[in-house]
């Protein structure tokens, strides 16, 4: 279950409060609060008035404020750099169901790309929740270690800072970008443009560090910043091509599938004239034209580890052994020979 959150129109009848379940027992509020927390120094009388009251009011306690007092929400967290991204919803959705299986709600917070406020959500979350995940956060280093003192459980994703304790699981970026550009070599590609992501992006810095590390496969490249969306990799497409490239390799498949799209615009084909390639086989990758070569990781596989890692930080369990999981390269059609 993932608790939303969002304006509308107002109820024709207000939510009860335990304010007016105080009232229409004829009790104090400490009083109600007393018997909805199972204590039993009630007199028996009056806890029935406080039930009748709750039955016939509808009354239901918010899981925040009963969390407050006993100390336990059963809710996680998730944070994620943006929800529109089908990378981070497809890993929500896994740790979501994983936390039904226990019982626990799911809350998710959207930092709508802003690096800045992610510290701030995440603390909020801690308020409201047992634990949280924070998918590939941009925030400082600094504001990790805020985080990591906060003693909560927390586990990162797609993450990597040295000396920083908390529990982490990652992909292996660096090592799938590197057989990514592999391909291109072993194609005659000899120039290429990196379509760059967020600076703050761990993942980001990890596939700029493989294409660099390509030049052993004898490839030059150049980073063109460009961000993390469709449009992004639209504009920065005429950037990238007046470095004469013959492959861009993009920080995703979103800002790929931009590209592609300002390529055919431009009379350029795919691959015969320029060969474009992306990272994490989104369902929409697919089913471009051409279909998209990208690399990809079990998402699946991710969601579980990740909710393993929490869940024994939440119990108490020994921690499941660190994991980097493997990521493959997927050929598909926009990935070609060199054209000359």
């Amino acid at each position: 279950m993932v608790i939303a959150y969002s304006c509308g129109v107002m109820p024709e009848r207000q939510r009860a409060t335990i304010g007016s379940v105080a009232e229409a027992a004829g009790v104090s509020i400490a009083t109600v609060s007393r018997v909805l927390s199972g204590r039993r120094s009630v007199r028996p009388e009056a806890a029935e008035r406080v039930h009748a009251a709750v039955t016939a009011l509808g009354y239901r306690p918010n899981p925040a404020a009963k969390g407050l007092v006993s100390g336990r929400f059963d809710t996680i967290g998730v944070l994620v750099p943006d929800l529109a991204n089908p990378y981070f919803s497809g890993v929500l959705k896994a740790v979501t169901v994983h936390a039904a299986a226990d019982g626990l709600r799911t809350l998710v917070a959207d930092a709508d790309n802003h690096a800045s406020s992610e510290l701030e959500l995440a603390c909020g979350l801690l308020r409201q929740a047992d634990g949280i995940v924070v998918v590939a956060p941009r925030m400082a280093v600094s504001d990790l270690r805020v985080l990591a003192a906060e003693c909560a459980p927390v586990v990162l994703v797609n993450r990597v800072e040295s000396g920083l304790a908390l529990p982490v699981v990652t992909v292996d970026a660096f090592g799938a970008t590197f057989a990514l550009c592999g391909l291109l070599s072993r194609l005659g590609h000899r120039r290429l443009a990196y379509l760059a992501g967020t600076a703050g992006s761990w993942h980001n810095a990890e596939r700029w560090r493989a294409v660099q590390r390509a030049a052993a496969f004898g490839l030059e490249s150049v980073a063109i910043p460009a961000g993390e969306g469709v449009d992004q990799g639209y504009e920065a497409f005429e950037h990238a091509m007046r470095h004469g490239p013959t492959a861009l390799v993009a920080f995703n498949d979103l800002v790929a599938i931009g590209a592609m799209r300002a390529a055919r615009q431009c009379g350029i084909r795919v691959p015969e004239d320029l060969s474009i390639t992306g990272c994490d086989d989104i369902a929409l990758a697919r089913h471009v034209d051409p279909a998209l070569t990208t690399t990809a990781a079990d998402q699946r596989a991710l969601g579980d580890r990740t909710w393993q890692m929490l869940r024994a930080v939440l119990y108490g369990e020994p921690l499941p052994d660190p994991v980097c999981l493997a990521v493959q390269v997927i050929e598909r059609g926009s990935a070609g020979p060199v054209p000359w």
